[in-house]
């Protein structure tokens, strides 16, 4: 069904949107930062072979953004595309504020040729993000580039400050043009394996990163791509492990570091090494043929060119990986965004309120390949999930329309929307029973990874469980028929996407939205609707906050 759509701002009567939106947002302490982005397609080259890319002010990948706790983000984004257009932010939590998440259940899709300005704030977080396009196939065209949130100058980090900070995005890649993969999902066909692997948007070779003998430097490493878990390493150096997806975790040295679909890391890596340049490395993992490509870490002293073969890393061992992630803790005397240690919050004392369940699973519907969750393969709707239920429009969905347990039956076609309850504290238990590593990312919010194992989950399964010092992070794995379980304490309201990484399987249905629902229409609790919202569908028409 087309959308219709209203409510689509100018660029000048944006000013006093933004002007209207800080004051709910944010007190006058708050810096603003400003962005202005505008979204093209154009002819790339990462793997050799020209395809047509999503830029953002003609780069590939996008500009990052550099914010400090607490900024407030203004980011005018000008849709220059023949077709519908958003940006999602991976980990930034939109407190109060699911409007601005970027997803199609929450936010509605910039018309080509026109804008639309993003009102963030990056409330009480640190740490290592990313964006990327939500809508269509786009993610497998670029428009991602990093995230990064500093610690106010007041709170100590746990690390002295690094001689430089660098972004790395990796990700397996396509040499076809995303509407082709696009097509060929909206058949019924499974992607492809992949033709490549990228470094900040470039293929073997493509990318060095410059340091000094003797200083130390930290890389934060996002997994932007498609499907597959990736392998990072660097020869002849270990990684110190620092922070993860906002986290200041115990810094293990690694010698190298899986990072599976949707997941950021930050590590120090020091130059101590003989002065020449060093192999950067990223290869596939738990995949059927090995994918590698390489960078190079460039000494400014440096005596030689790379030699040698690149060092090789796991390929299959899923005991490896399990034990590494296991291995990932916070560090409980590190402050967080606030001046606080980040194990003040004494998450395994809190009782659960609710246990939530899910299954994955991949089958046909009327002939064509689809993924779902509890049996429930998600369908898009014709309005935004969020506005419908601003706007009390019946019809769009139906809370609980997935059920927080697996129901064992085939696979059926539904908007799956899992209710929840404002200020609850929830634990979900994701169980994998394909032969796949899984990746599973929440918007909204920040969960506590309390355990992980092989086999069916049960209760006794809590015995393990990690109540001290789990990581709590927006993103986890969960591998092959094996289970992984987080805590949750559900205190932002919203509708928020509870979605698998691997962008075919949320493309084809294995998502859904869990509805944090309080009675209260207090700005404490929730944001009411931007002044300057998009509104489409059922939604057209209909009136955003008055002035």
């Amino acid at each position: 069904m087309p959308l219709k759509l209203a409510g689509v701002a100018t660029v000048g009567s944006l000013l006093l949107c933004v002007a209207i939106s800080l004051f709910h947002i944010a007190g006058a302490e708050d810096p603003y930062r400003f962005f202005n982005w505008n979204i093209t397609y154009g002819d790339i080259y990462p793997l050799g072979v020209r395809q047509t890319g999503i830029l953002i002010n003609g780069q590939f990948p996008g500009p990052d953004i550099h914010s400090v706790t607490n900024d407030n983000l203004i980011i005018n984004v000008f849709n220059s595309l023949d077709e519908p257009f958003l940006l999602s932010w991976n980990g930034i939590q939109q407190r109060r504020n699911s409007f601005e998440d970027g997803v199609f259940g929450t936010t509605c899709p910039i018309p080509a040729g026109k804008n639309f300005t993003y009102i963030l704030q990056v409330k009480d977080q640190i740490g290592t993000f990313y964006y990327f396009p939500s809508l269509a196939f786009h993610k497998a065209a670029g428009g991602f580039g990093g995230i990064r949130i500093l610690s106010r100058p007041r709170i100590p980090v746990p690390f002295p400050d690094p001689a430089g900070d660098y972004t790395v995005l990796i990700g397996d890649w396509y040499k076809s043009n995303h509407t082709t993969l696009k097509a060929r999902l909206d058949r019924g066909k499974k992607l492809p394996f992949p033709d490549g692997i990228l470094i900040n948007g470039r293929g073997p070779n493509g990318v060095s990163f410059n340091v000094e003998q003797g200083k130390t430097y930290r890389l934060r490493i996002s997994n932007v791509g498609l499907q597959h878990s990736l392998n990072f390493r660097i020869q002849n150096h270990k990684m110190k492990l620092v922070e993860v997806e906002g986290t200041h975790t115990l810094q293990t040295m690694y010698s190298s570091l899986d990072v599976h679909v949707g997941q950021s890391y930050s590590v120090l890596v020091t130059a101590d090494q003989p002065a020449q340049d060093y192999y950067i490395v990223v290869s596939t993992r738990f995949s059927y043929k090995v994918l590698t490509t390489t960078g190079v870490l460039r000494y400014s002293n440096s005596a030689g060119p790379v030699s040698g073969p690149p060092p090789g890393g796991p390929t299959i061992q899923i005991d490896w990986s399990l034990n590494q992630a296991r291995s990932i803790r916070t560090n409980l005397t590190a402050s967080g965004p606030r001046p606080n240690p980040q194990g003040s919050y004494h998450y395994g004392m809190i009782n659960t309120t609710k246990t939530i369940i899910l299954v994955s699973s991949a089958g046909q519907v009327n002939g064509k390949q689809r993924y779902a969750i509890n049996s429930v393969s998600y369908v898009v709707p014709d309005t935004p999930l969020k506005l419908a239920d601003y706007f009390k429009i019946s019809g769009v969905f139906r809370p609980g329309s997935i059920s927080d347990r697996p129901t064992g039956g085939g696979i059926y076609l539904d908007t799956s929307v899992l209710q929840a309850d404002y200020r609850n504290f929830v634990e979900i238990v994701f169980q994998n029973n394909e032969n796949i590593v899984q990746s599973y990312h929440l918007d909204g919010y920040s969960f506590f990874v309390v355990g992980m194992d092989g086999g069916q989950w049960t209760t006794a399964s809590r015995n393990q469980y990690n109540l001290r010092d789990a990581v709590a992070r927006c993103t986890t794995q969960v591998y092959p028929f094996s289970w992984t379980a987080i805590y949750i304490a559900l205190d932002n309201v919203g509708m928020w996407n509870l979605r698998s990484e691997f962008w075919a399987r949320q493309y084809l249905g294995q998502q859904l939205y869990l509805r944090v629902y309080t009675t209260s229409t207090s700005i404490r609790d929730e944001f009411p609707v931007p002044k300057n919202a998009i509104l489409c569908g059922r939604a057209s028409g209909r009136h955003t906050r008055p002035l």
